[in-house]
């Protein structure tokens, strides 16, 4: 990441333009690129290839991790992709975004001896990337059987729900709120870490399999129900995400430069010019998650001068992994833990938020400090949306077994079903292990 002196970066107020132009270019350039195959090789070398691999275990969709780097060292980075992309059809994009250091990479041999895992992440997108770019598809469809199901959502999920049961020929019809399919991956990921529209091209990609109808622009509820999906298809899988934003709950809330992390994320992705996209002077995130951690290192590359993350609890506690907090800390965002906002301040605009320490119990201490602050943003979880939905289990769907609701013939998975960690590889392994129940039932019913 590059910081330069320019005229802009003191300006106060929302405003863009703040860097030269190159430096948006090298700001939000691929944060990891690919191995070439020299690298891969010696890195896939590195593996043991464990017959009780601790990494297959620790990965949401089970891939044979062992046998796709053995697939890699000898020479056959394709053969690789199929193994990975038959556990994890979005297996590029988990590459890039999954927190291998937490999951695969933490449990590796070599990282428990030697504190150096085997590059895990690195080597999947080596794999899929070689296997995508040759435009290959690897996978057939079955014939059709007949069967039609909807899809209501085209994140991570949805897609890789639908793409099972298309390959299973069963037809698909998914549908969407937005103008683009790909949920999370397309709207909800920092930039850096998937470059050049690949969101997009891995769901045409995907879409390769055939039998698979895309309808963006159709939200549950508004122009499509789920009695109407119910009665037109023979199964419905609900992928729909977490559209709602938890509220500060403060008064002052409604001030301008107050707003929701997700949105400032999603413009930042789909803004064709990075330059003409205004940031604050004085940014301040408050949350402590992913979507936090890339609120606030893209505020700071996009020139702010100061960004700050207040988290409420401790950094033991914040959802965003090690790895991503030390990326914030080594972008320029300093982090400050067990603090709670308390006040919005300013006149018509907010200038300051006042906060307050808490414990490790979140008990307020009575100790307060404001910060400046021109632009705010909310990243303190979301919210499910929607009327007449299966019931919840808390704020989530309830499901059991592969994603079974209480409604006959209504599947759910990824962040809109209770269980599991809202992750893109989980969301994949959510919506394939329902695919994979909505064919057993609808086979069994004939």
């Amino acid at each position: 990441m590059t910081e330069r002196s320019h005229p802009g970066s003191l300006t106060p107020g929302i405003v863009p333009g703040r860097l030269p132009a190159e430096d948006y270019a090298e700001n939000f350039s691929d944060l990891h690129p690919r191995l070439d195959r020299h690298e891969a090789l010696v890195a896939a070398d590195r593996c043991y290839f464990c017959h009780d691999a601790p990494c297959i275990t620790a990965c949401p969709t089970d891939i044979d991790i062992p046998l796709f780097i053995r697939q890699i060292a000898t020479g056959t980075p394709e053969a690789a992709a199929k193994t990975i992309l038959t556990q994890n059809i979005m297996g590029g994009m988990c590459a890039r975004v999954c927190p291998t250091e937490t999951l695969c990479e933490e449990v590796c041999v070599r990282e428990v001896a030697e504190g150096k895992p085997v590059l895990i992440g690195q080597l999947q997108r080596y794999a899929t990337d070689i296997l995508m770019e040759q435009g290959i598809h690897p996978f057939t469809r079955a014939p059709d059987t007949g069967k039609r199901i909807a899809v209501v959502g085209a994140g991570p999920a949805g897609l890789a729900c639908a793409h099972r049961l298309a390959m299973l020929g069963h037809g698909v019809t998914v549908y969407d709120a937005r103008p683009k399919p790909g949920g999370l991956n397309e709207y909800g990921i920092a930039s850096y870490k998937t470059t050049d529209d690949f969101a997009a091209r891995e769901v045409d990609w995907l879409l390769k399999i055939g039998g698979i109808a895309v309808e963006t622009g159709k939200a549950l509820g508004r122009e499509v129900t789920l009695d109407e999906l119910k009665s037109d298809f023979d199964a419905v899988f609900l992928g729909i995400g977490l559209g709602g934003v938890n509220a500060l709950n403060l008064e002052g809330e409604d001030k301008d430069g107050l707003r929701d992390a997700v949105d400032f994320i999603a413009d930042l992705r789909q803004a064709g010019d990075l330059s003409r996209l205004p940031i604050g002077r004085d940014v301040v995130v408050i949350g402590g998650g992913m979507t936090a951690v890339d609120a606030a290192v893209q505020a700071k590359r996009l020139g702010a001068l100061n960004v700050t993350l207040v988290y409420r609890r401790g950094r033991e506690r914040m959802n965003a992994s090690v790895y991503e907090q030390d990326l914030a800390a080594s972008s320029g965002v300093r982090i400050v833990t067990n603090a709670s906002p308390v006040a919005v301040i300013g006149n018509g605009a907010v200038r300051e938020i006042e906060f307050e320490y808490t414990d490790d119990a979140l008990k307020p201490t009575g100790q307060t400090f404001r910060l400046a602050a021109d632009q705010v943003f909310r990243a303190i979880g979301q919210t499910l949306e929607g009327a007449g939905l299966p019931d919840l289990d808390g704020r989530k769907i309830a499901v059991t077994g592969a994603g079974r609701t209480s409604i006959q013939g209504i599947w759910a998975g990824g962040d809109c079903a209770s269980g599991g960690d809202d992750l893109t590889v989980t969301a994949v392994a959510e919506g394939r292990d329902a695919a994979m129940d909505i064919h057993a039932t609808l086979t069994a019913e004939g």
